[in-house]
This record gives structure tokens, C-alpha cells and sequence, in this order.
């Protein structure tokens, strides 16, 4: 199966965060969860392209979970035909969910706990499935506005780590997409037609990372090294996990151990 370039690009991006902040080893077991919006999308098919020349073997393991928005369920059957052509075992696993969140709480800012119990159901599928790792489909941009919703609403210099070990879950989480743009994920989904699944959330498209997002695509169009530099920043800030672990090409090191921050989830 040829690459088209942007498929090709992300997934080379892919390799050197992989490579850059140890994010897989041989014999890996990854769960990857798919909501079927494009980062998750992308996430599967480029780390299925990953293990064709990364230098070793890992195991992959699809999982959507059906928020069930309206009690509806949901439609996946085209991410079930993309997971069959790239051999990758694929479960659909039904939540309540949606009907928690918006009939029997009815949160007026469900995003938090939507997250909450999203986390928690994947990291249990993760356990029942025999996974050691969860992949996310974090890439730059959304490491950018985390880093900037968490100065101007908490005060506070943060953002998420590209590898978090769990320790009371045993798993480790991996954010394989870390060095992509936006931009370069959906090029990768567009270039290859893969299937997308639109969110049916109420809230979708009206949240504060929305608003943050606007922000960043702003300033990214007036400064075209803005990412680069946040980028930068994040890497010598100290913060938990950023600094690269190895750079350069050619001397890829094995990791030893589980992770590299500790979040009890």
C-alpha cells in the first residue's frame, strides 16, 4: 500500500516522537481508542504504517466508545471496514455515557466529566484487553491551547506529558501525534480519505478549547514560528516530561521503564 505524502509525513512525525520520548518497545500491547473524529482516525492508521519500518514489533487494539448521545447509538460501521483493512482488531463498546451527562445530571459544562468517565472507561477496556499502553490523539496545537488555557484560566505553567505511566491502572499513556500541527493530521485524512465520524456531543464546537483554538490559528497566521517557539518552551520549561530523552537518528534506545510521570487515574 503506497503512502500519499501527508500520510507519510505524519507518521514520520509519529516515529520521532515515538523515538524522541520512548514511547513504545517491542512486544507493546496499545490500545487506541477511536471516537472517529480525525486525530483518532489518523492515530490508528499511522501508528498501523509505524510498525512496518520502526525496527520492531507491537501489537495494536481499536476500541470505540459509544457515548450514545440521545440513547442513540451510533453508526461505526465504516471505522469497522477501516480497522479490517489495516488488520486491526476492532470493538464497539456501548456507555451510558451521554444520557449521564446530559438528562440525569444535565452538567451546563459536561466537558470535564465527559472526560472523566471517557478516561475511565478506556483505561478499563485497556485492562480487559491485556494492554500495557494507551495511545491519545494529542498533536501540537492541542498541547499549545492546554498550555495557554492553563496560564490564563488556572494561573498555572502546565500541560499534559507525551508519556504518562498510571500507576494505579499498571498502563501507560502515549501521545504518538505530539510534533504534528493540526493541520498536517487532517492533510494525512483528507490525502487518504479516511472515514470520519461526526461528534453528535450537544456541546460540540461551543467549549473554551474552542475558543482557545481560535486563538492559536490566529496567532499562528500573523507568526508562522509560533508553534515551533511554545514548542520550544514546553521543552526547556522543566515541566513534567517534555525534554526530549533522545534525539538524533540511528541510536534509537529501548525503553526500561514504565513511564515517566505518575498520574493515580
Amino acid at each position: 500500500m503506497s503512502e500519499p505524502k501527508a500520510m507519510q509525513r505524519l507518521t514520520g512525525l509519529m516515529r520521532k516522537a515515538v523515538q524522541d520520548y520512548e514511547m513504545l518497545a517491542p512486544g507493546d500491547r496499545v490500545l487506541v481508542g477511536v471516537s472517529g473524529g480525525k486525530d483518532s482516525v489518523a492515530l490508528t492508521v499511522g501508528l498501523a504504517l509505524l510498525r512496518q519500518y520502526i525496527g520492531f514489533d507491537y501489537e495494536l487494539q481499536a476500541v470505540t466508545l459509544d457515548p450514545q448521545f440521545g440513547r442513540q447509538p451510533g453508526d461505526y460501521s465504516r471505522l469497522a471496514q477501516l480497522m479490517e483493512r489495516y488488520n486491526i482488531p476492532y470493538q464497539v463498546r456501548r456507555t451510558d455515557i451521554g444520557p449521564v451527562i446530559f438528562e440525569e445530571r444535565q452538567e451546563k459544562n459536561p466537558c470535564a466529566l465527559c472526560a472523566k468517565l471517557r478516561r475511565g472507561a478506556l483505561h478499563t477496556a485497556a485492562q480487559e484487553l491485556g494492554c500495557n499502553k494507551v495511545a491519545l490523539g494529542h498533536h501540537l496545537d492541542d498541547a499549545i491551547e492546554t498550555f495557554y488555557m492553563n496560564l490564563w484560566q488556572e494561573g498555572r505553567i502546565g500541560c499534559f506529558s507525551p508519556v504518562t505511566y498510571l500507576s494505579r491502572r499498571d498502563l501507560t499513556l502515549i501521545r504518538p501525534m505530539l510534533l504534528a500541527t493540526e493541520a498536517e493530521v487532517r492533510a494525512a485524512v483528507y490525502e487518504e480519505e479516511l472515514p470520519i465520524v461526526k461528534s453528535l456531543c450537544p456541546a460540540d464546537g461551543t467549549t473554551t478549547r474552542e475558543r482557545t483554538k481560535d486563538f492559536v490559528h490566529e496567532r499562528c497566521r500573523t507568526d508562522y514560528a509560533f508553534r515551533q517557539k511554545t514548542l520550544h518552551a514546553l521543552q526547556e520549561s522543566g515541566i513534567d516530561g517534555w525534554r526530549p530523552l533522545h534525539t538524533g537518528r540511528g541510536s534509537f534506545k529501548i525503553p526500561q521503564q514504565k513511564g515517566k510521570a505518575e498520574e493515580n487515574l
